[in-house]
């Protein structure tokens, strides 16, 4: 058993105004030291595959088809080992 996390983010060139505004608001509440935000989303799958490839493939071809807009974002897939005790929820 394998959990896949997706971090699919904005591609560079798409504006994003949730992380201009957020950027704005931590401005004023005094983090001037950060500047840029860009926001996401994660997106955790539990996936029972024998391998860890086969797992990455399964959430690649998720996210390809479903969890991000290959127009507009982009996306990361880490895959992690997962006791078989853990639960999903």
């Amino acid at each position: 058993m394998f959990k896949a996390t997706v971090i699919v983010t904005l591609r560079r060139s798409i504006l994003d105004p949730q992380g201009q505004a957020v950027h704005h608001a931590l401005h004023n509440l005094g983090y001037a030291a950060v500047t840029q935000v860009r926001m996401g989303k994660v997106v955790e799958l539990w996936i029972d595959t024998p391998t860890a490839q086969a797992a990455e493939r399964i959430a690649r071809e998720a996210a390809e088809k479903l969890l991000a807009n290959p127009v507009m974002e982009d996306f990361h897939v880490t895959v992690t080992p997962l006791d078989v005790a853990t639960p999903a929820g």
